[in-house]
């Protein structure tokens, strides 16, 4: 493991924790001394994920955290939720023993489990995810989140305006 301070190819492990999936270790460097963090995860097999318009491409981890945390944003979730929600959310899609996986099967698990975390988030990503066409379908939204209901409409549900 190349140190980040220095650039040395040699360090050696000090410490190892088992977290849920995921192991994490404490490394210091046989050049400089610096102390870094590593973590580990088992690779499960290639997924796929089967865009809208019918392409596919390699399920990448860091294209669907930058998603959950823009949605997360400033929000005040405690630390390393976001990253449980994540691995929670990749277990499920292993679960499901498929090599491709639709987007619209992982939008949908991610909005399960932000929806138990945290309102707000929740409504951030359906808006992006959901591509509500109208304030309307936004409030439809909000007003199915404050009654306990969790909406699954796709964006042909909500068409755009038209232009008249």
């Amino acid at each position: 493991m190349k140190c980040p301070f220095c650039g040395a190819p040699e360090s050696r492990v000090i410490d190892s924790r088992g977290l849920d999936e995921e192991v994490r270790r404490r490394r210091v460097c046989s050049t400089c001394g610096g102390r870094f963090t590593t973590s580990e995860r088992v690779q499960n097999h290639a997924l796929f994920v089967v865009k809208k318009d019918g392409r596919r491409e390699a399920y990448d981890r860091e294209k669907l955290a930058a998603g959950i945390r823009k949605a997360c944003e400033k929000r005040p979730l405690p630390m390393g939720s976001v990253d449980k929600l994540i691995t929670s959310v990749e277990e499920r899609l292993h679960e499901l023993g498929r090599a491709e996986i639709s987007s619209s099967t992982i939008g949908d698990l991610v909005m399960d489990e932000l929806e138990k975390v945290d309102h707000i988030a929740y409504i951030r990503f359906a808006s992006v995810y959901r591509e509500f066409a109208d304030i309307g379908a936004l409030k439809e939204a909000l007003d199915s989140l404050s009654a306990g209901q969790k909406t699954r409409h796709s964006p042909a549900d909500n068409p755009a305006p038209s232009h008249q």
